[in-house]
């Protein structure tokens, strides 16, 4: 039987044996505590069952008189296998903290790569709060499922196939009898997953909306605040919220009445062999010992098929989880390779580009740039000009290898050589987008964003030509910690930061996309007199500002 009919999975976007595959590849570098949790599984397995054989032992020889210092040995070992598993237990405990931290670590740090490096087409497919949501618990679930749920199995097993032909050897009518009730639970979780599937996909994406809507609130509020809309976002949120509660609602009841269920059939078995018990003891065909063994047993054959429907929804959630994570990884890559440096100065040549973002629908395409050619020479400075929406952001993207033109040809090139637009040349551009682009930290860590081996020489040296001297006169200086998007700052003191962090950069080529548009106009001037006063660099402003295209060599108009 195909494992998507026996799980009752719906056709998602990747079939079960795509998901099988995903986790055995996603289990690499994660197998070593997969196996030491495994073997710490069996051990307290045969513990707990080395336990109920001592118990036994023990008891029997206290009903027929035994010598105390049989008994007292029996004692002992019993303490002595309590302990043990006690320190199969804390040593469980510690590898599933420590390397599980460990192993969430690894596998975001191995997803947040992949997407840095993908492709990036200009529209965002999720919402950052949806990719945050999957990265935490979604990653989580996986962790977990291989590091702690595969072993689990595994010692259910053990602990099924050892408490059962325990009891077989005692009594192989009541061991029959006992396990009877397992087909009747396998049967049942058929049924159980394909819900507990339904309910969980449905909740995993509420959970995603809600994340995304606090991140959105908590990130825009000043926004919120001023348009007077604090009330219509909690409500939003509470509308939103309420869903989920609805949902976690119909699952609990869902499995609260399933465990029921299956509660009542095993509480039968477990009365049935009670009653098997006390009947073979008044026969005298009992010992009192066996009978203590006969019920633990019991609970440990029937434990299995309880563990069974725990793990039904640790399955059904692993798939739902790889899946989501699948999505985020199901991406194009950049090109990959060796950076190519130019030395000194160089230029960018366009030759008849297009370019147009597809539509949500993937139908209709919105043209930005039709048949563009212009040569942005080397040591020049050039002002691109153009109404909003003309497709100047989307130049500097191009020009940045994060987008690729339809057709035309994109070239960096110097004096001696010459190379196609790509990825691998973006260490030649230097980028100071829009907008406040500084993150939470000191102004020393956003400005080691430019250059990691940067001195406190060369970042003065950075903030002096940004026009950005005001650090050095903060009480902590370099030291300065800002909020996020540069909480503590002044527009302008943050635009001025961010050209320092772009200027610590070895990079020929400056963009920068209104980069001075928070800047009153004589530090604009000083600015811009600093940036052009040796021709080392090619220059290309996004602006607007009049102040900007007197500075310029050439005028670009879009």
């Amino acid at each position: 039987m195909k494992i998507k009919r026996l799980l009752r999975l719906q056709n998602e976007k990747y079939s079960a044996t795509a998901i099988l595959k995903w986790l055995w590849k996603t289990s690499r570098g994660n197998r070593t505590q997969t196996i030491l949790n495994a073997v710490i599984g069996i051990l307290e397995v045969l513990v707990s069952l080395g336990c109920v054989y001592t118990m036994k032992y023990a008891i029997d020889k206290a009903q027929y008189h035994a010598p105390t210092t049989e008994i007292a040995t029996a004692v002992a070992i019993l303490a002595a296998l309590y302990l043990i598993n006690m320190g199969l237990r804390v040593s469980g405990t510690w590898i599933s903290n420590i390397l599980g931290v460990k192993a969430q670590n690894r596998m975001q740090q191995r997803i947040l790569d992949r997407i840095l490096h993908s492709e990036w087409n200009g529209k965002e497919r999720l919402h950052s709060g949806d990719v945050l949501n999957r990265l935490e618990l979604d990653v989580k679930s996986v962790i977990s499922f291989i590091t702690e749920t595969i072993p689990n199995i595994l010692s259910v097993f053990v602990l099924f196939i050892g408490a059962f032909i325990m009891l077989a050897t005692m009594d192989i009518e009541l061991a029959i009898i006992v396990v009877a009730i397992i087909p009747i639970a396998i049967f049942f979780s058929r049924f159980y997953i394909r819900k507990m599937r339904r309910y969980t996909r449905n909740i995993r994406e509420s959970d995603s909306k809600i994340q995304s809507m606090l991140q959105e609130t908590i990130q825009h509020r000043v926004l919120i605040k001023t348009l007077e809309r604090d009330d219509d976002m909690i409500s939003r949120l509470d509308g939103t919220q309420s869903i989920l509660r609805e949902q976690v609602r119909h699952r609990t009841h869902f499995s609260i009445v399933s465990h029921l269920i299956l509660s009542i059939g095993f509480l039968s078995g477990y009365i049935i062999a009670f009653l098997h018990g006390v009947m073979q003891i008044t026969a005298g065909l009992l010992t009192f010992g066996s009978m203590t063994a006969f019920l633990q047993l019991v609970n440990r054959i029937q434990s299995p098929a309880r563990d069974m429907m725990r793990l039904a929804p640790k399955f059904v959630s692993v798939f739902t989880a790889a899946e989501r994570l699948m999505e985020l990884q199901n991406v194009d890559m950049e090109e990959q390779g060796e950076p190519i440096r130019f030395k000194g100065a160089c230029g960018i040549s366009l030759e008849d580009i297009s370019f147009a973002y597809q539509s949500e629908q993937d139908t209709d395409k919105t043209t930005v740039i039709n048949n563009l050619s212009f040569n942005f020479k080397p040591g020049t400075c050039t002002a691109v000009l153009g109404e909003t929406g003309a497709g100047k952001t989307t130049l500097v993207r191009l020009m940045l290898a994060l987008l690729k033109p339809e057709n035309g040809k994109m070239t960096i090139y110097d004096d001696n050589r010459k190379e196609d637009i790509s990825p691998r040349i973006r260490c030649n551009l230097v980028y100071v987008p829009q907008g406040n682009t500084l993150l939470s930290g000191t102004i020393r860590e956003n400005l080691y964003l430019g250059n990691l081996n940067a001195t406190d020489e060369d970042l003065v040296n950075a903030l002096h030509k940004a026009c950005a001297d005001f650090v050095m006169d903060l009480p902590d200086g370099l030291d300065t910690q800002c909020g996020e998007g540069g909480t503590g700052l002044s527009e302008g003191q943050a635009q001025r930061i961010a050209i320092a962090r772009a200027l610590l950069r070895e990079g020929s080529i400056m963009l920068l996309d209104e980069a001075t548009s928070a800047l009153d106009i004589e530090t604009e001037r000083q600015l811009l007199e600093n940036l052009l006063e040796n021709h080392e660099k090619t220059i290309i402003f996004i602006t607007h500002r009049q102040a900007v295209m007197r500075y310029c060599d050439n005028t670009l108009k879009l």
